[in-house]
């Protein structure tokens, strides 16, 4: 069973005509996820939480599907974690993995760990933050 405030945020996406896959859509916002300073990542994530059942420590996976980061990164950088920036500032984690079939980039998993109850209310204002900026919805596990 899932503790309090545990569950999935799930991007609603809409098909540009003509594209070959789903396109996120996004307005100028506030938030922003980076994996290379400076470069914004356009795709959502999935992100899938679990807390402790006293609350006090937390963990979000993220689940990146073919992010643009992979074609910045030959302009801009290389990728040094994850960024998760707001107007309170910037939380990071540099427990970021790439995922490849058959030498082909599919996705980008990262994990940022809460170690106390105030760094998961820090993360989930960020997240209600992100989700109202990008047209997130919250899901909880049932």
């Amino acid at each position: 069973r899932a503790a309090p405030g545990a569950g999935a945020l799930r991007a609603r996406r809409a098909v540009a005509r003509g594209a070959s896959r789903p396109v996120a859509m996004t307005v100028a916002a506030d938030t922003a996820i980076q994996f290379v300073k400076g470069t914004n990542e356009t795709s959502v994530p999935d992100v899938k939480l679990t807390r402790s059942k006293d609350g006090t420590n937390g963990t979000a996976f993220f689940w990146f599907s073919e992010p643009d980061v992979f074609e910045a990164t030959e302009l801009e950088g290389e990728i040094t974690g994850m960024f998760l920036i707001d107007q309170e500032g910037e939380l990071s984690t540099v427990d970021v993995n790439a995922k490849f079939l058959n030498g082909k980039p599919q996705g980008i998993e990262a994990t940022y760990v809460m170690k106390s109850t105030s760094d998961w209310n820090r993360f989930m204002r960020f997240m209600e933050r992100y989700a109202e900026d990008n047209g997130l919805g919250f899901a909880a596990k049932k």
